[in-house]
């Protein structure tokens, strides 16, 4: 008598196969997980001694002040917010932080826009792989990193013919598909955007996953509608979407849990409501879990 799986089990060897096709198709980056020991944990708008609590080891910092004061053992992912190329400005951020045994990389910018549409100015390619090739020839050993905007949708994110290892040099690439929404928990999605942007160049192991750990405020979904607005994750919520990721993702060089701090009237990590403290103790147990 034939044996029916469950329908978890055919999701989960459907995720598996789906990920092993990609790598190999796609192949791997030069930039292998058994590069590294184990995965940084970062997230932003938080100080080093706070996010400590929560497991986090690479800080978000701007200045070396803030790079210098972190605890022992945390590494900074500097926060440039540069995309016009090699400016004077471009070259005074980065100088301070040659040789800095604190120091991890430098953030670019986030979700630059290719066409300028929805984030003005429209973003080079050629800007930011001179901004990566100054950062590599003057700052041995320091990684660059941009999120990436998604170019599509909800159901087809999209990032075709926008940035990627080849046309920027950029090390990693974070990719943010946030999958509650409203009532709705849409883990897939997360499946949806590593496809689209290994298909656009980006292979599986340059990609940093973007863990939702925001709600409410003033964010709008692609949508826009009044019931369609992010929601904080549950804790097992949590646990999920760190699953989803695990099946491409199971050893990224590091991870990113957006956000500590609020910046749109949302609730995020670092609040101190009982849903907020809830969800830090799960990131805590995956970030130390290792």
């Amino acid at each position: 008598m034939p044996t029916t799986l469950p329908p978890t089990l055919i999701r989960m060897s459907k995720l598996c196969v789906s990920a092993l096709l990609i790598i190999l198709i796609y192949g791997q980056s030069t930039l292998s997980a058994e590069e590294h020991d184990k995965t940084l944990h970062y997230t932003s708008g938080g100080s080093g001694a706070a996010i400590v609590t929560a497991g986090f080891n690479l800080a978000d910092v701007q200045y070396v002040e803030q790079l210098n004061a972190l605890p022992a053992g945390m590494k900074g992912l500097i926060w440039l917010d540069e995309s016009g190329g090699v400016t004077p400005r471009f070259i005074a951020k980065v100088k301070p932080f040659i040789g800095n045994p604190r120091l991890f990389g430098f953030r670019l910018c986030d979700e630059p826009d290719i066409t300028g549409k929805y984030h003005p100015p429209a973003v080079s390619p050629a800007a930011l792989k001179a901004e990566a090739e100054w950062i590599k020839a003057n700052v041995p050993g320091a990684v660059t990193f941009i999120t990436l905007m998604d170019m599509g949708s909800f159901e087809a994110p999209g990032f075709m013919n926008t940035f990627n290892p080849a046309n920027t040099g950029i090390d990693f690439f974070g990719l943010d598909p946030y999958p509650v929404r409203g009532k709705a928990f849409d883990l897939d999605f997360i499946d949806r955007t590593v496809e689209a942007a290994v298909a656009a160049g980006i292979p599986i192991d340059r990609i940093v996953p973007v863990f939702q750990a925001f709600g409410g405020g003033k964010w709008k979904t692609y949508t826009g509608a009044s019931m369609d607005v992010y929601e904080l994750p549950t804790p097992d919520q949590a646990n999920q979407i760190f699953a989803r990721w695990a099946v491409y993702s199971p050893n990224p060089v590091f991870d990113f849990a957006y956000a500590w701090g609020s910046q749109n009237g949302d609730t995020k990590l670092g609040s101190t409501s009982p849903e907020a403290l809830s969800l830090r103790a799960a990131f805590k147990a995956h970030n130390t879990a290792q």
